[in-house]
């Protein structure tokens, strides 16, 4: 077998297995290409499983440095790459190489132990950044005022509202059926919604985000059941890069930071509802995290919360420095 015919079918079994979203099969799969390439001439010859297999921990450091050196050039877009960046986008290769060589071992006898020893960049743990209360309240009617037609007007208010009303992925909301929210509105008000990798969870929706969501499907140009519930101009569904497109257009006129993106508002709904008592399994269950550790970053970046807490429960909190010298 040949390392691309190897490639493809781990590409499957991610796939059909392991159910894995089609965004990271198709970042494993630009990963492995690059690696199966670089290892293809670096050993000068075609690549099959023994040649992975006898493949030795120096090897692997030779294609880390490769990729170390590849991404400190310019980008095509003209644009420097951060040091951050680079570091987490070759951890993730890394990550794609581990998992590869463990599906070898697993269905192909592969025995190499030198991916297991291979130490990954480490990149700067990053912390959610959600938009002000005052700000999300602003983004469904300010992005949907920009919109060139009053159909697009309902139509991104209403996508907005659902962004920030329900914590989703401009994925998942993109990906919703007319008959999704039909199903919604018939069942007591409950979205159920395709995560990563197929996971399923329920959305509750607001009065608001409801109302909006049949204001917007009352005005649907082609309310098929099977049509998308947020359609682009031709029919088809709207293409995420619409959408923060939208946003980003709609950041510039209100002066809001570059991190004011469409997933900003995921950060925000998690965040504001931590801040407003809910505790961390609702808000793993409401956003579809596998791991509650994804969750309790939001404990971190909630600076304000923690001091509260911290101000109200210590023993010692507000208690004078009893360390100064005292006058006699």
């Amino acid at each position: 077998m040949t390392g691309a015919e190897a490639r493809e079918a781990f590409l499957a079994w991610l796939r059909d297995e392991r159910r894995a979203s089609p965004l990271t099969i198709e970042a494993y799969r630009g990963d492995l290409v690059r690696f199966l390439d670089f290892i293809g001439g670096h050993v000068g010859g075609e690549v099959d499983l023994g040649v992975l297999d006898r493949l030795s921990l120096a090897d692997l450091r030779a294609w880390l440095a490769f990729e170390h050196a590849a991404s400190l050039r310019p980008r095509r877009d003209g644009r420097a790459s951060t040091q951050d960046r680079a570091a987490r986008t070759r951890a993730r290769r890394v990550s794609a190489m581990r998992s590869f060589f463990r599906y070898l071992a697993r269905r192909h006898g592969g025995t190499n132990p030198a991916p297991r020893l291979l130490a990954a960049p480490r990149a700067k743990a990053t912390l959610p950044r959600p938009l002000t209360r005052d700000q999300a309240l602003e983004v469904p009617q300010g992005v949907g005022d920009l919109a060139v037609t009053p159909l697009a007007r309902v139509r991104d208010g209403a996508l907005f509202l659902l962004l920030y009303g329900c914590g989703l992925r401009i994925s998942e909301a993109l990906g919703l059926d007319v008959r999704d929210l039909d199903h919604a509105l018939a069942g007591g008000g409950t979205l159920r919604i395709r995560g990563k990798g197929g996971r399923e969870r329920l959305a509750p929706l607001l009065p608001a985000v409801r109302a909006a969501l049949q204001d917007w499907r009352a005005r649907h140009p082609a309310p098929l059941p099977e049509a998308p519930l947020f359609p682009g101009v031709r029919g088809g569904r709207l293409q995420p890069a619409v959408a923060q497109r939208a946003m980003r257009a709609w950041r510039h006129m209100a002066g809001l930071p570059d991190h004011a993106t469409p997933h900003a508002l995921r950060h925000s709904f998690a965040t504001h509802l931590m801040t407003g008592g809910a505790d961390l399994r609702t808000i793993q269950d409401l956003l579809g995290h596998a791991s509650l550790s994804t969750t309790q970053r939001y404990t971190l970046a909630d600076e304000a919360r923690l001091m509260e807490v911290w101000t109200r429960a210590h023993p010692r909190a507000g208690a004078p420095d009893m360390t100064k010298d005292r006058r006699p």
